[in-house]
């Protein structure tokens, strides 16, 4: 497949997941299995193949921006790279839910906007989400 299909795929994939979390006060079992491990599980083993098949062929590395730039100027490095973030991304969004239902910490309606800050920014939406459960119980702000 060319690298425009699967970014599409992959993209797609990562979507059904974060619709599966902001379903989860309904199904959240489900949500759990299908966003907090079946994509992100896919998504790896996605990432895993790009790298082994296309590594080689790209030049640069992680010693320098410069470098990074480089490696991610191979179209199928920077969909790997693109890959690695969706699932990540959803991995954490789905632990989030997770943290907040088991723990207690936050309701539903408060880890709301940590979910689309997650899916475009990561860690500021972890972060967010870490202030949020810090500020409602600072018992839990280290556990």
């Amino acid at each position: 497949m060319d690298p425009e299909t699967l970014f599409s795929a992959a993209g797609t994939a990562a979507m059904a997941g974060w619709l599966a979390l902001l379903a989860s006060p309904l199904a959240p079992r489900l949500s759990h299995i299908v966003a907090g491990r079946v994509i992100p599980i896919a998504l790896s083993v996605g990432y895993t193949a790009l790298v082994l098949a296309f590594w080689s062929t790209g030049e640069g590395g992680f010693d320098s921006l410069a470098n990074v730039a480089r490696l991610f100027e191979t179209p199928e490095l920077l969909l790997a790279g693109w890959v690695h973030f969706l699932a990540f991304d959803l991995f954490i969004g789905a632990w989030i839910v997770r943290d907040a239902r088991e723990t207690g910490a936050l309701p539903f309606w408060l880890v709301l906007p940590c979910l689309p800050l997650t899916f475009l920014f990561g860690p500021a939406g972890l972060a967010a989400y870490f202030g949020l459960r810090a500020a409602r119980r600072p018992a839990l702000a280290l556990a």
